[in-house]
């Protein structure tokens, strides 16, 4: 897993660095089921203006590549650290989306195939016709 974190408009201490670390590491478990392969990850995190106080400052940018597919979230807090946490559970729920939707493509087209196999259908699996 190769991570990359940029900081905009912001100091990047050893803490926030450990921080996006410990949580991008997390996903890792997520993505080792994806078929292996290089993880790319690009991460951001900034502060929107220099001069405001209090409302939504703080900005976070991911942006995973595995396998040739991106997954893509950003967030905008009060607190960086919560920032990066909802970042993280975004990605989480997208990559579990597509995990889950691969999963059950693979079912269907392997019950399809049973089902010729036995002889009970008719329809080849392949092409979708009869």
């Amino acid at each position: 897993m190769n991570i990359n974190l940029k900081g905009t408009n912001l100091d990047l201490t050893e803490a926030i660095h450990d921080y996006v670390t410990k949580r991008v590491t997390n996903l890792e478990k997520l993505l080792s089921g994806m078929g292996g392969g290089e993880v790319m990850v690009n991460f951001e995190v900034s502060k929107t203006t220099n001069h405001h106080k209090q409302g939504e400052v703080f900005h976070a940018d991911c942006l995973i590549k595995i396998n040739g597919k991106e997954f893509y979230s950003s967030a905008d807090k009060e607190d960086l650290y919560q920032a990066i946490d909802a970042v993280k559970d975004s990605l989480y729920q997208e990559i579990n989306k597509n995990k889950d939707r691969q999963q059950t493509l693979f079912k269907r087209g392997a019950a399809s195939v049973k089902k010729m196999m036995k002889g009970l259908s008719k329809r080849n699996p392949f092409t979708s016709k009869y």
